[in-house]
């Protein structure tokens, strides 16, 4: 997986330097809300977001590193699998991310390249649309591995409630993924009937806030449950 990373990444880089040897010298840097190009800029300005994308893949490396050295230092056989399945699901988010904003710089690129050729005003491709849709598939493909964690401080629905103890962590979270997943459909989904990509990405923003509070309130209910259980079970 972490080549895998690294592969994208560099496919990012390499593939903007050469697009960028066939883009004239001043190139469409930013848009208003309306998609009205609003600033020009150097063509090697594009060269800013594939080393952003490198500088990430380096640090969802890093942090998987952290998660394979625990694993072998655990003390005991449960807490080195749970160390491997959260490294295992920290590179699926990883990998995830990379690869969306490597989509993104395609289309970026793409959009920069026809609009300058053609001295257009205006975007011919909606990034804020094309970034809410990539944000919507992730957010569905981050829930399927959701259940997959074990109780850690880096990935997964983390509140005191919800880590509490296994069970109250896999109900949590079982939940939460579902609820991600839906709010992923969501965003996909108003991304493409929206016509404005500002009101598209603040109904992601809103959906996503959303099925936060209906998982927070649904991990505090297992939480009493569990609480309640427990006083049961010594009496």
């Amino acid at each position: 997986m972490k080549k895998v990373m690294w592969v994208i990444s560099f496919i990012s880089l390499i593939g903007t330097a050469i697009v960028l040897k066939f883009m004239p010298d001043s190139v469409p840097m930013h848009y208003d809300v309306a998609g009205n190009i609003d600033r020009w800029g150097s063509k090697y300005e594009n060269l800013i977001f594939p080393i952003i994308i490198l500088a990430m893949s380096l640090f969802w490396i890093l942090i998987m590193r952290y998660f394979e050295k625990k694993a072998l230092k655990a003390a005991d056989e449960k807490e080195s699998t749970s160390a491997k399945s959260n490294a295992k699901v920290l590179g699926i988010v990883g990998l995830c991310m990379v690869a969306m904003f490597t989509v993104m710089q395609g289309f970026i690129l793409y959009g920069a390249y026809s609009e300058a050729v053609s001295g257009a005003t205006q975007w011919t491709v909606d990034i804020g649309k094309v970034s809410v849709i990539l944000m919507g598939i992730i957010f569905i493909v981050l829930g399927n591995f959701m259940t997959k964690t074990r109780i850690n401080s880096a990935v997964g629905f983390r509140v005191s409630w919800s880590m509490y103890n296994d069970n109250t962590w896999r109900k949590s979270n079982r939940f939460g993924a579902y609820a991600i997943m839906i709010a992923g459909v969501v965003t996909i989904i108003m991304a493409v009937v929206m016509k404005n990509s500002f009101g598209a990405s603040m109904s992601a923003v809103g959906t996503v806030i959303l099925a936060s509070v209906v998982t927070l309130i649904y991990a505090h209910k297992v939480y009493v449950q569990e609480i309640e259980s427990e006083k049961g079970g010594k009496d």
